[in-house]
């Protein structure tokens, strides 16, 4: 912002003074009722909310840009400007004008920005909202990242020794705001969408001042207490995650919960890509919502459950032990649908207690939040009965091993470990609950200032000063009434005015005698006497001063009931993380039921079983009567399968929902499968459908080149990998080449023991069943009719013959003229495809292609695979060998050349070889073999 040209008032040169340490903020600056902005900040502000840009100066020539926003209607404004990528300075008046001398005495109170936010108009009720902070290592490999939800004080980090797989996480936990030290730059190629780099001074990293930050923020002595001992890149993180958060809230953070770092070797790996492939959390168009692997799952009835469902999409359990509680837990739920109703029920009256409780601890809570926690703290005593099989609260009592019962109201109910322990630490908070009931009112205003908040009785000072302020009119009325009596003057009248206040007015018709002594003069007119006492003073003080000492003292009331709710977010938080885990339970639970999925097995080995698998999101979408389902299988010995089939025939819905149910199982889910025994997975890798990155300058080739070698560096024995059409986007003998070359990488890794499932239309590669140790083929079915096809959607054994591209073209709607003109050119090429391949294959024989036999040739690296055994012999070879020529005369002879020039003469066309560099962009190029 330029320095203004013009002679700055004082109350200017505090703005620039405050502006000058915000200069990447938009300061909102209070004066009287409205947050006024000036200069650059204001034509932002303008243009972004739509309102009126004015002018401060009366200087036509250099005018001053101005709009303002009303105080009480800021916070909506705000949230605009933040959603758009905004940082907010709000700077407020830190006095009472009343009281000022000259100028009233301001300061930024908070920095609103995307990561930072509190307010329920920013943030996604069911979704965290992250800020990150990244800290390479010292020799540029590796580094640290941590992020926190500073909504509900959840943080955590982890740390990887190449940066590429630093950035991945990035990625797949994307902040709304990644802080990062000044000069660091993201790799190439590294798309980071919706995340905003908010570049920090180096020194904000050192190691020795976050070390120090951490450990007072938590209250711990050393770095070992929270799992950090060695991990000096995340201690680096957090350090600069409190320093902003320092900088941003204007206070130390107390309100974080304790740090734990997320332990990658207990958990489901599943990488940014993997999420995008299988749909989880948006679908390949980028939206959210119906059609997502999450929509199916989320029929959480709390924020808090929503956001333990999120977090366990994005890292499930790979460890049985933890695993199996979850399935204990759910399948109680499962089981007892009146309990699941009931629980549901109640989790209906709770609220977002881990953010309601941040706003409180922080001083942001408004009166209504306090309603909203008051609910949701009135509902634990009928969440906890849901658990039961009586209307009283559960006592328990429960030894440590598994399978034994829990007491409830002297009845034995069998309940699962993970429920037992929840009833266990259960915490009614009926103190507070009762606190909140005594003293707020059902509906208080919105602002803290007005007064009205709290309810008669909760304090006798505050009563006295509402009934003074509610019944003042009553006892001044009653005093004049007094006053009559006593006095005898029965037309004594009570009167008002600016000037004077209360007085007792006494006409001299209605009264000629001495007044009463206690009278005190105040006015006296031509036909009457104005007149005070003292108690008539005193009550007067008492009227005007009630209204405000009522709103002060509620102020202060307010702030008392605040700090003591604040004190107990740790009480809160607690049972917001077992209502968290309750709800996410009941709701794998409901959508299981709902769907009638089953209980997986869960094994040590590395096989999988499912029996009738579904995929969750199309069965969703088609109803379960439309879907089939199939069966599919990875053993010892068959460890990758090769499937093929014609498009739309449903090869990537069948890869996906393998994919999917091992995931769901090790969360602890339900699968969509009538039964499903599984071995479990530690890295989940998908590579399926078509896209580019043509701003980085990434064809669609590329991306699935990368994708697919990330895969080949990052797979580990006991990985499950989906991968669907390797190769297609180059032409035919490369994307061949490259895909055999894969499976026969895939299927000899770690001991043969990776399983993958590997979808293609390159029937060459069928061939390597019974060739490669592991390696099986299985086909989706499609029955002919007429020259029509119908697909049958079911997994069968083996190879499909041809791929029916065109035929689905002609389904789609491709015009006759061009499906007829496919036809023809597709009938010369099959004829042709020998001299074809003979034609482009000089030295070394492709793999899988019609060739005559050769033998296999040992070298150091890799073996040349022996070709394919030879095809059939065309019939006019087996009718030369039969025919007799000798005894055939010459018309016999020129009968069957005729004959045969009909049968297989063709054209020219028909011998022509197919170029080597055909393209086959779109994937649906139909390869013979």
């Amino acid at each position: 912002m330029s320095e203004p040209t013009f002679k700055m008032t004082p109350m200017f040169e505090h703005y620039m003074s405050i502006k000058a340490d915000y200069p990447d903020a938009l300061l909102f600056y209070r004066m009287g009722d409205f947050y006024e902005l000036f200069f650059s900040d204001a034509e932002v502000a303008a243009r972004e909310l739509q309102i009126t840009l004015t002018s401060r100066s009366r200087d036509v020539q250099n005018p001053i840009p101005m709009c303002g926003v009303p105080w009480h209607a800021v916070d909506a404004y705000v949230a605009q400007l933040v959603d758009k990528g905004y940082h907010i300075a709000i700077c407020d008046q830190i006095e009472d004008p009343k009281t000022a001398k000259g100028l009233v005495k301001r300061a930024v109170t908070c920095v609103k920005t995307p990561g930072t936010v509190l307010d329920d108009a920013n943030l996604n009720t069911k979704s965290h909202n992250y800020l990150g902070a990244l800290c390479p290592g010292a020799d540029s490999e590796g580094g640290g990242f941590a992020w926190v939800d500073v909504s509900t004080g959840q943080w955590s980090g982890v740390d990887f020794k190449r940066q590429a797989e630093l950035w991945q996480w990035v990625q797949k936990m994307a902040p709304r705001e990644l802080l990062v030290p000044e000069g660091l730059q993201p790799p190439p190629r590294t798309l980071l969408e919706g995340v905003r780099l908010v570049r920090q001074p180096v020194s904000l990293f050192d190691l020795k001042r976050a070390t120090e930050r951490v450990l007072t923020a938590q209250g711990v002595r050393e770095a070992g207490a929270l799992g950090l001992a060695g991990h000096n890149e995340i201690m680096r993180a957090c350090g600069a995650l409190l320093a902003y958060l320092t900088q941003t809230q204007m206070r130390d953070p107390e309100h974080l919960k304790p740090f734990q770092r997320l332990d990658l070797s207990r958990r489901l790996m599943v990488d940014e890509v993997t999420e995008r492939n299988l749909e989880i959390f948006t679908r390949l168009n980028g939206r959210k919502g119906k059609g997502t692997l999450r929509h199916v799952l989320d029929d959480t009835m709390t924020p808090m459950g929503g956001r333990l469902l999120e977090d366990m999409l994005r890292h499930p359990w790979r460890e049985a032990s933890p695993i199996t509680r979850i399935q204990d837990a759910v399948a109680w739920f499962y089981d007892d649908d009146g309990r699941r109703a009931a629980l549901r029920e109640a989790l209906k009256s709770v609220y977002d207690m881990e953010r309601l409780s941040t706003r409180i601890s922080l001083n942001q809570g408004s009166p209504r939040d306090f309603i909203a926690l008051r609910n949701s703290l009135a509902a634990l005593p009928q969440v906890q009965a849901a658990l039961s099989d009586s209307s009283v609260a559960s006592i328990l009592q429960r030894p440590d091993q598994d399978g034994d019962a829990t007491q409830i109201g002297g009845a034995a109910v069998e309940a699962p470990r993970a429920v037992a322990d929840i009833l266990k630490t259960w915490d009614a908070m009926e103190d507070c609950t009762a606190l909140l009931q005594s003293a707020l009112v059902d509906s208080p205003p919105p602002v803290i200032t007005d007064g009205g908040l709290f309810k008669s009785g909760y304090n006798a000072e505050l009563d006295r000063l509402l009934d003074l302020a509610e019944h003042g009119e009553q006892k001044l009325q009653a005093m004049l009434a007094e006053e009559q009596t006593t006095t005898g003057i029965a037309k004594l009248k009570l009167g008002y005015n600016r000037v004077f206040g209360y007085y007792f007015e006494v006409t001299r018709a209605a009264h000629s005698g001495t007044v009463p002594y206690h009278f005190i003069r105040r006015q006296s007119l031509a036909n009457a006497e104005r007149f005070t006492t003292e108690a008539l003073k005193s009550l007067e003080e008492e009227l005007l001063s009630a209204s405000d000492k009522r709103k002060s003292l509620e102020y202060s009331l307010f702030q008392d009931l605040r700090q003591h709710m604040a004190q107990q977010r740790e009480r809160i938080t607690h049972m917001a993380q077992l209502i968290a885990n309750l709800d996410y339970w009941q709701s794998l639970a409901q959508v299981g039921r709902i769907n009638s999925w089953c209980r997986p097995e869960l094994t040590a080995d590395a096989n999988l079983n499912i029996r009738e698998g579904r995929h969750p999101v199309v069965e969703a979408m088609l109803g379960r009567a439309n879907f089939v389902p199939n069966d599919f299988r990875l053993e010892d010995k068959r460890r990758l399968c090769l499937l093929t089939g014609p498009n739309m025939a449903g090869k990537s819905t069948v890869l996906r929902q393998v994919a999917i149910i091992c995931l769901l199982a090790q969360m602890g889910s339900m699968v969509p499968a009538t039964s499903a025994k599984l071995g479990l997975v530690d890295r989940l890798f998908s590579r399926v459908g078509a896209s580019d990155n043509l701003a980085q300058g990434q064809s669609t080739f590329m991306v699935e080149m990368m994708e697919t070698a990330r895969i080949l560096r990052q797979a580990t024995r006991r990985s499950l990998i989906i991968l669907d059409e390797i190769g297609r986007g180059t032409s035919t003998y490369d994307g061949v080449a490259l895909a055999w070359a894969m499976v026969e990488d895939l299927a000899k890794r770690a001991q043969a023991e990776l399983r993958t499932l590997f979808a293609t239309h390159y029937h060459e590669l069928t061939a390597l069943e019974g060739r490669v140790d592991g390696v099986f083929t299985m086909n989706i079915a499609i029955s002919e009719y007429s020259g029509d096809i119908l697909f049958l959607h079911k997994l069968v054994p083996g190879p499909a013959d041809r791929s029916y591209g065109v035929e689905v073209a002609r389904l789609a709607g491709v015009p006759g003229p061009v499906v007829q003109r496919a036809r023809a050119i597709l009938a010369n090429l099959e004829r042709g495809r020998d001299v074809a391949r003979k034609a482009v294959v000089s030295a070394v024989c492709l793999p899988g292609l019609d060739l005559p036999e050769t033998k296999v040739k040992e070298t150091d690296d890799l073996p040349y695979l022996q070709a394919a055994p030879p095809r059939a012999d065309h019939p006019v070879v087996e009718l030369l060998r039969d025919m007799q020529p000798e005894e055939l005369s010459p018309l016999d002879a020129l009968k069957t050349l005729m004959e045969w020039k009909k049968l297989w003469g063709g054209s020219s066309a028909g011998l022509s070889a197919q170029p080597s560099g055909s393209q086959n962009d779109a994937g649906e190029e139909e390869n013979r073999g």
